[in-house]
């Protein structure tokens, strides 16, 4: 597969920018699935140590990948615990 990507820029030098982009798109959506697997509170993958993950968030953890107009150190609790 790989020979062949390389054959075919060798013949057309154009195609060369269009395969950088889809690689960096493949790496980039890659690299955000992984993010959202190891470090989103939604996803539990201990369930006996730690079953409930979204519960030990604090109100100032910023768990969103960008936030606009939030500035989550400033924020305060407003629930109770449970």
């Amino acid at each position: 597969m790989l020979r062949q990507i390389i054959s075919q820029a060798k013949k057309h030098p154009s195609l060369i920018p269009l395969f950088i982009f889809i690689e960096a798109g493949g790496t980039g959506a890659t690299l955000y699935v992984l993010r959202l697997a190891l470090f989103n509170p939604d996803v539990s993958w201990d369930r006996k140590s730690n079953p409930e993950p979204w519960n030990k968030l604090g109100p100032n953890d910023q768990y969103k990948f960008y936030s606009v107009n939030v500035d989550y150190s400033k924020l305060k609790k407003e629930g109770p615990d449970f």
